[in-house]
């Protein structure tokens, strides 16, 4: 059974009743519900606990992490960052939704500002599906209709990804590449947009299956961890001649 972190700071909740009134468990709740549901071994994982919840014996037994988050980026520790990134490479799974393309973590997976245009009108998006053979794709029909969303605009300052399976349209006429997937040494990384805390898109069921399925991608190949530096020689070399 694949086993899932979501993080979540966990501030908008608290801090604002409007938002608690949309994610009465947190964010972190909602999501960590759908996912158990589904039969995956789902925990969650918060800003202010100790290590923010992401302690090492944490990650190591997470295959898939999820990470949400918005309005205090800055508080994550760089010590952890370090951590979830060395975790990364050595193939946990990522999925890094909405708000979150700003995070620590995914800028120094991407290398580049991830920045964008962004406008919170309530906007009606349609995710349109452009990679319809993905696994992550799986299950959802030609384009998800979300009846209100944050807009995000391009252009998405990130690399070219690996996969580009939604690009979302909104009704104030942005498009964006809203669904797009990544590997970055030996973990693979899928990046979602849909998810503004103000409205209630996590209950939504495409958009589950869409972060169920991408759950599922991310969740990391079994194999040993390949090692690194000074390597003997697997057949004999023969000794050279130097004139």
């Amino acid at each position: 059974m694949t086993r899932v972190t979501v993080w979540n700071e966990f501030r908008h909740e608290r801090q604002e009743e409007r938002i608690l009134k949309v994610y009465p468990q947190g964010i972190h709740g909602q999501l960590a519900s759908f996912l158990q549901e589904a039969g995956l071994n789902a925990q969650t994982a918060t800003l202010d606990e100790p290590e923010h919840g992401l302690t090492q014996e944490v990650l190591d037994n997470t295959d898939v992490l999820i990470w949400w988050g918005h309005v205090a980026h800055q508080e994550v520790s760089d010590e952890i960052v370090n951590r979830v990134h060395q975790r990364v490479l050595q193939g946990m799974g990522l999925v890094v939704l909405h708000s979150g393309h700003m995070s620590k973590i995914f800028m120094k997976l991407m290398g580049t500002s991830c920045d964008l245009k962004w406008r919170e009108a309530g906007e009606k998006e349609r995710l349109w599906v452009m990679d319809p053979s993905h696994p992550i794709a799986e299950g959802i029909g030609e384009y998800i209709d979300l009846e209100q969303e944050e807009m995000y605009g391009s252009h998405f300052d990130v690399p070219a990804p690996e996969s580009l399976i939604f690009v979302g349209w909104f009704e104030g006429g942005n498009v964006f590449p809203s669904g797009s997937t990544y590997r970055r040494g030996n973990g693979k990384i899928f990046y979602f947009q849909p998810g503004h805390e103000s409205y209630p898109t996590y209950y939504n069921k495409e958009i589950q299956r869409v972060i169920i399925n991408g759950v599922n991608w991310c969740a990391p190949t079994k194999r040993d961890y390949p090692v690194y530096g000074h390597s003997e020689a697997l057949e004999p070399i023969k000794e050279k001649v130097v004139l």
